[in-house]
């Protein structure tokens, strides 16, 4: 089992940064897949950014290139995602995921584990 802990949500403002962070623990892959999707009320689930545990290969969702950062610290078993820019259409609440693979992916179906999800609500 894999444990997924997001945190770093909060209200900002349209323009603002926000930092999530997400602390992993529990059983770990030789090389796996993190990623970060959000979820607004009413719409699907859907992807933000992934990143590749030992090779640091990223990928990111063409509403958020440029403006947000994927990021993780191997040391710390932490991940990051450092969102600037901040849009009133970022509002969401934010997961973790991990998957079992060195394949990225942007569907959220083929992740194992998943975080509980943090808020972020920006205001215009």
């Amino acid at each position: 089992q894999v444990q997924l802990v997001e945190s770093g949500g909060g209200l900002v403002q349209a323009g603002g940064s926000l930092r999530l962070s997400c602390a992993t623990s529990g059983r770990t892959f030789g090389d796996y897949v993190m990623g970060w999707f959000r979820q607004a009320p009413g719409k699907e689930r859907e992807f933000v950014a992934a990143i590749t545990w030992i090779g640091r290969m990223t990928t990111y969702a063409d509403s958020v290139k440029g403006r947000f950062t994927i990021s993780r610290n191997n040391a710390k078993n932490m991940l990051y995602l450092q969102m600037t820019s901040l849009e009133p259409q970022d509002t969401a609440v934010y997961y973790c995921a991990a998957r079992g693979s060195i394949v990225v992916t942007t569907q959220a179906r083929l992740y194992d584990y998943w975080g509980q999800g943090t808020q972020v609500t920006v205001t215009s």
